[in-house]
């Protein structure tokens, strides 16, 4: 009889073993698949562009620090005009700036309505809920790049085109981490503001904002470092700001490649400013959350 009871619970134990180890093989050969399918979707796309390149990547790759190299000899051999040149593009930086500020308040603002319409058991018209967030699916699929060459196209080159297309996708973007954060919050407060005849709006006001605006401000902030990367890459395309004067620095060739580095080094500054005073005043927003 004893014998018969100790069988049974080993038996399940190496049933149970046995079950893992299959499980833990299969894993690893759908890995192994997915690795190879990888590694051949890679080298097959590689060798296309390779291809398609103008020139050849491995024809060139030697050549990859020549233009770095012009860029910092030119600039060391006229060193001392470098402070001149940060001075005459520090305009052109404050209108980088500005664009990507008001982007991503403009884009916040339209995140937060998004996100809120968007959200189950907060949104205002609950059959609606799809179409909200097919509607920020959009408009952070699309890059910056694209809408900002169709409003140029539409409004002619300048810094509002580059504000416009920053502020959609940006909203797209934060009206999906918003969301996340909303489908969090206790509706508790909802609740209790709905049975005394709060509107949607002061609900939402009053009962959900306190509760997830650390959140929402540092997701904000975050979006602001990447804007300001944002506003200078669309300069290329004739946006306006520091980007714009890059391109035409780099265009011109030898002789004003002291003016691109002058440009790199504003723009290399500010991108790390911001990033540490975003990061410094986001971790102050969470741990606050956290006490």
């Amino acid at each position: 009889m004893s014998d018969a009871t100790m069988t049974g619970p080993a038996q399940s134990v190496e049933t149970i073993q046995s079950s893992y180890l299959a499980q833990v093989q299969r894993r690893r050969l759908y890995s192994g698949l997915a690795l190879l399918v990888f590694v051949v979707l890679m080298a097959s796309g590689f060798h296309i562009a390779d291809d398609r390149n103008a020139g050849g990547f491995w024809d060139g790759l030697h050549q990859i620090g020549d233009y770095p190299a012009d860029v910092l000899s030119e600039a060391w051999e006229k060193r001392t005009e470098l402070p001149g040149l940060i001075g005459k593009y520090y305009p052109a930086l404050i209108e980088t700036i500005n664009i990507a500020a008001v982007a991503t308040l403009i884009g916040a603002v339209g995140g937060l309505f998004l996100s809120l319409l968007g959200t189950r058991g907060l949104a205002k018209w609950p059959r609606l809920i799809p179409l909200f967030r097919r509607i920020s699916d959009v408009m952070r699929a699309v890059p910056e790049i694209v809408i900002a060459l169709v409003l140029i196209f539409v409004l002619g080159g300048g810094p509002v085109p580059a504000m416009i297309a920053i502020a959609i996708h940006t909203a797209g973007a934060l009206a999906k981490m918003f969301s996340e954060v909303a489908e969090n919050a206790d509706l508790k407060s909802v609740e209790g503001l709905a049975s005394t005849g709060a509107t949607w709006s002061q609900r939402m006001l009053l009962g959900v904002l306190p509760q997830v605006a650390p959140n929402y401000l540092s997701y904000t902030l975050l979006r602001f470092e990447i804007n300001i990367r944002a506003s200078a890459i669309l300069g290329f395309v004739g946006a306006g700001g520091l980007g714009y004067e890059l391109r035409n620095a780099m265009a011109w060739g030898p002789g004003r490649f002291d003016e691109a580095a002058a440009i790199f080094i504003l723009l290399f500054g500010t991108i790390v400013f911001f990033d540490q005073v975003s990061s410094r005043y986001r971790n102050r927003l969470t741990e606050g959350q956290g006490q």
